[in-house]
């Protein structure tokens, strides 16, 4: 049986001035722009994270490639041979090192640029 009347509308008077509270556009728009810039930071850091694993990566390859030329350079004497290769693998750890820090910097940038809100252009709207 369907109640129209009565204390139903006082049951529910509490529930409108919540929805009527949490559902103006300034909250919906601040709340918005809260969580997006939460995903833009998250973002930030898994770019830093994968740049942080990609240097270590490429450390262990360098220092794997080092030891191998090291060990036939010592074995061979052929220094015309192997001494490039080590130099090159020491090449690429401090290139990885300058992308590191250059990732980092670009991502501290996106997330200090994002705006969090701007109340002037909720207003507005």
């Amino acid at each position: 049986m369907n109640d129209n009347g009565g204390g139903g509308g006082q049951a529910l008077d509490p529930v409108r001035q919540t929805q009527a509270t949490t559902m103006y556009p300034d909250i919906l728009f601040q709340s918005g722009s809260g969580k997006a810039f939460q995903l833009v930071a998250q973002s930030a850091a898994i770019a830093v994270q994968d740049a942080t694993d990609n240097l270590r990566n490429i450390s262990t390859v360098s220092s794997t490639a080092i030891g191998v030329a090291m060990s036939q350079l010592m074995s061979s004497g052929d220094f015309k041979t192997w001494a490039p290769v080590i130099l090159a693998a020491q090449e690429l750890v401090k290139q990885s090192a300058t992308d590191f820090q250059q990732i980092g910097q670009y991502a501290a940038q996106v997330v200090k640029g994002f705006p969090i809100s701007d109340k002037a252009t909720s207003s507005s709207q």
